[in-house]
């Protein structure tokens, strides 16, 4: 048997051993060893974008590792939207009746059928109501039916996440949503009490004011608030109690999901067809239309690029949950163990593996990253960043992400630093979880591709981390 030399041996064990994380950068580690992170709980990666040259990475730290991605699973929604529907694709919201029109009455029913749209709101309700009424339409002989069978979706229980069933950013998508499923509520603190104002109230709610004033200074005044809708009676009444401190003295907006989507859009619609001068006859209920109705009105909704924008610069929970369950609606039916979200998620997995990006660890639930089993690496985010930015639709993503210092969730990043502005990334925030990824132009005029995920108990105290890493990277 032949004996191999000492050196060749070492040369062997040298490429047998498993690659060491990089060393990272020294502003990051000092930020991350002042929060108490240890690096053991991070994954970064670096790549220099190429313009007609293979891109380089430069720095990659726990690459392949799956962490909690929190709101940055948005991206993968929105590239993978871009992907498969197109810069162009829209949704659309469809009014049709088996019934004609005689002297201002609709002689039958009125069937509205979902799309999906996921920014379909009150403005858009009131100029559908008002081209209704001008096709003559003042009043509705028989019921409001709508279709919500577009999305095949579970019961969502707006409190599973984190028991907190009012907040906004825990409703689900509904294929006939509305204003993301919630409303806003106008305080006023006037002395020893809060005015509530509403500037539309979807009918059939009624507000009961239980708010009064407590000592101390003003911090957030709607902390101290609870809602609570009554479970019995016509109208509905929610019940808006707690304290605001006697330091508030501005006018402050409360935005709260109280109702199911159902409620909230028959709601709004009773509340504009009245105001509207029109009157309705029968009831709301669910069901599908029949297959001799024709066609009143057609609400699109803006293209998906805008839908993206307001999706990411803002961290829109609702509209993520709609992407994916749009994207499972699509094509192919769902299998039958699945319903449209898990569709949506096999869908995006799918073309994922499709454009070679690694889908190692990828686990999807609802596209938004309001999750706690979601996960990615920092692999496949920067694989994906670095396929968007060659592909053909890299404007539409790369304006949908917040501008450090400027605008959206990133708007107080960088905000005094000569960096800010050089920077378009999609944050997330978690319990234990705080995560980055974008682009970042650096200020010799190259572009990188940036990803940090954290996962770690103290990665609440990582916020600086996150920041030492952009200016490292604008910097370089």
């Amino acid at each position: 048997m032949k004996t191999l030399p000492l050196a060749a041996l070492v040369v062997l064990c040298a490429f047998a051993l498993p690659a060491r994380p990089a060393a990272l950068p020294p502003p990051l580690a000092t930020a991350l060893e002042k929060g108490q992170v240890p690096e053991d709980a991070v994954a970064v990666q670096v790549q220099q974008l190429g313009s007609g040259a293979p891109d380089k990475r430069i720095l990659g730290h726990q690459e392949t590792l799956p962490l909690n991605p929190a709101s940055v699973m948005k991206l993968v929604t929105s590239w993978a939207s871009l992907e498969i529907l197109g810069p162009t694709y829209t949704w659309k919201t469809r009014y049709t009746s088996p019934a004609q029109i005689r002297d201002g009455v609709l002689e039958g029913d009125l069937h509205i059928a979902g799309g999906g749209d996921p920014r379909l709101s009150r403005e858009s309700l009131w100029q559908t109501v008002h081209r209704l009424r001008a096709l003559g339409v003042r009043r509705i002989r028989g019921d409001v039916v709508t279709d919500r069978s577009l999305f095949r979706l579970p019961p969502h229980d707006p409190g599973a996440f984190d028991q907190r069933p009012l907040r906004p950013y825990n409703a689900g998508a509904d294929a006939l949503g509305i204003d993301y499923g919630a409303f806003s509520l106008h305080m006023q603190p006037q002395g020893g009490r809060v005015l509530i104002q509403a500037d539309l109230l979807p009918a059939g709610l009624r507000l009961e004011n239980r708010i009064s004033r407590s000592k101390g200074r003003c911090a957030d005044p709607s902390a101290g608030l609870q809602a609570r809708l009554a479970p019995t009676g016509a109208p509905m009444v929610l019940e808006i109690s707690g304290q605001v401190a006697e330091g508030c003295t501005e006018a402050f907006d409360w935005n709260l999901a109280p109702l199911s989507q159902a409620q909230l859009f028959e709601g709004l619609f009773r509340t504009l067809w009245q105001e509207a001068g029109g009157r309705l006859d029968g009831h709301f209920r669910n069901g599908p239309a029949p297959a001799d109705t024709h066609l009143l009105v057609e609400q699109p909704s803006p293209p998906l690029p805008e839908i993206l924008r307001d999706m990411n610069k803002w961290s829109n929970n609702v509209i993520a949950r709609t992407l994916l369950a749009t994207l499972g609606s699509q094509g192919e039916a769902p299998r039958p163990d699945e319903d449209s979200a898990q569709a949506g998620a096999r869908r995006v997995g799918e073309q994922l593996a499709a454009a070679g990006i690694p889908t190692a660890g990828l686990v999807i639930e609802n596209g938004a990253g309001l999750s706690r089993i979601e996960r990615t690496s920092a692999a496949t985010l920067g694989a994906l960043l670095a396929h968007a930015w060659h592909g053909p639709y890299m404007p539409e993503l790369m304006a949908s992400l917040a501008i450090a210092g400027r605008d959206g969730t990133a708007r107080r990043r960088l905000a005094d630093s000569p960096s800010a502005g050089r920077a378009h990334v999609k944050t997330g925030t978690l319990n234990g979880v705080r995560a980055l990824a974008g682009y970042v132009l650096s200020h010799k005029g190259e572009r990188y591709s940036v990803v940090l995920l954290i996962n770690h108990p103290n990665a609440d105290a990582a916020r600086e981390a996150q920041d030492a890493l952009l200016e490292w990277v604008a910097g370089l």
